[in-house]
């Protein structure tokens, strides 16, 4: 049902190497990029995960209560996105491994905005 979502950023081209050098390390590529708008996912029939400057001009801020959970394929992944994030700069949000009792994994980081992503496997 969801076909992409997307963050603002202030400072686009900072993001869009954040977001190159992070997913490149789970072997996702950028889809396209037009103007100030570029996107990365898997495939173009998987969910993607978009970067924008606001159309209105006015300054990005990153939601209170709003994250983004992005699946990842096995945990070695999740460690593998969230080690990557940190290194580029990323503030820790919680450190890989499992949350609950029914073998859910991940790992949260905010990017340099303040945006908050998730890097999980569902249970």
């Amino acid at each position: 049902m969801i076909g992409y979502v997307t963050i603002g950023t202030n400072d686009f081209d900072d993001a869009l190497a954040f977001y190159d050098a992070l997913f490149e390390s789970i072997g996702v590529q950028r889809l396209w990029k037009h103007g100030s708008m570029a996107a990365w996912a898997r495939s173009r029939e998987d969910v993607a995960f978009c970067l924008i400057e606001p159309y209105d001009g006015e300054t990005a801020k990153a939601g209170n209560g709003v994250m983004v959970a992005l699946k990842m394929e096995d945990s070695a992944q999740v460690d593998t996105l969230y080690a990557r994030a940190i290194e580029l700069g990323a503030k820790d949000e919680g450190e890989p491994g499992p949350r609950g009792e029914n073998g859910f994994y991940g790992a949260y980081f905010r990017d340099l905005e303040g945006n908050k992503l998730n890097a999980y496997i569902p249970g």
